[in-house]
């Protein structure tokens, strides 16, 4: 997958990678808190890019993205990073934005800015829409608040048994992932410190704009996901015109590591009703 770089408008790099039929419908891939474009897996990326030109971005602060010291908490900032990639690769119609946990947040940003021009469809998965105290969209669950604030820590060994906290909250109950939970782990620790703490000393919510929203929008989200409360679905759900919602019985809070190949058929499903829609 050939990687590229886009330059948002503060001078932030964003660095991401595109595979798939560059006439294919863009899929773009934004990832949640301390994570970067690596962990979606390659079974899930190999998958979904025989259908869609598939763009994965490492979010500002993370991956290999640059990491400014400052603007972590305007949405300005988040919107621009994805716009910058957009118009880089020249999409001006048809893509479908997918945001897992806090990349929901993101795309929310983004559609707060940009408006729905270059947008087909959107989906949520274990996303939140909002962020800060009282906000319906940014609940979030004990695995999460069990890890904060040790999760902010520069010293080694707290942060290690701050992320410890999780468990097996991104990979559910499987045996054969320990790969895979070894990776997340380590994109999380390489993740700057003070870059886990910025995305969190925010406070923002979407719910207008998903009430307006004018694309249609799937939410996936586990039903024992220890991160973002379930609720968080629920909430988008009322909130959202045209939506699908998929709840994952038993699933914790990445569904495409739990079960790739149904999380990609469940993709698939939905962009293939947006290419019937009139």
């Amino acid at each position: 997958m050939p990687i590229r770089e886009a330059t948002s408008d503060d001078g932030t790099t964003i660095v991401y990678r595109v595979s798939g039929p560059e006439a294919a419908r863009p899929l773009v891939l934004l990832h949640g808190w301390a994570a970067s474009l690596r962990c979606w897996g390659d079974e899930v990326l190999d998958s979904l890019s025989k259908e869609y030109r598939v763009v994965a971005l490492d979010l500002r602060g993370h991956g290999y993205s640059g990491a400014p010291e400052s603007g972590y908490d305007n949405p300005k900032n988040w919107a621009a990073d994805v716009a910058a990639v957009l118009a880089a690769e020249r999409i001006t119609a048809g893509a479908v934005l997918l945001g897992w946990s806090y990349g929901g947040l993101v795309l929310c940003d983004y559609l707060a800015v940009d408006g729905t021009s270059a947008v087909a469809g959107i989906v949520f998965v274990g996303g939140i829409t909002g962020i800060g105290r009282g906000q319906g969209g940014g609940r979030v669950g004990p695995a999460m608040r069990a890890a904060i604030p040790g999760v902010y820590s520069e010293k080694p060994g707290v942060a290690l048994r701050a992320f410890g906290a999780f468990g097996d909250a991104n990979t559910g109950a499987r045996d054969d992932v320990g790969a895979v939970a070894q990776n997340m782990f380590g994109i999380s620790l390489s993740t700057p410190p003070r870059v886990r703490e910025a995305l969190f000393a925010r406070e923002a919510g979407h719910d207008d704009l998903l009430r307006e929203l004018d694309v249609p929008a799937l939410i996936v989200h586990g039903s024992a996901d220890p991160v973002v409360e379930p609720s968080v679905a629920e909430h988008g759900a009322q909130l959202l015109p045209d939506v699908r919602v998929s709840i994952w019985e038993g699933t914790k809070h990445a569904p495409f590591v739990e079960d790739p190949a149904r999380f990609v058929a469940e993709i698939t499903t939905f962009v293939a009703g947006l290419d019937r829609a009139p």
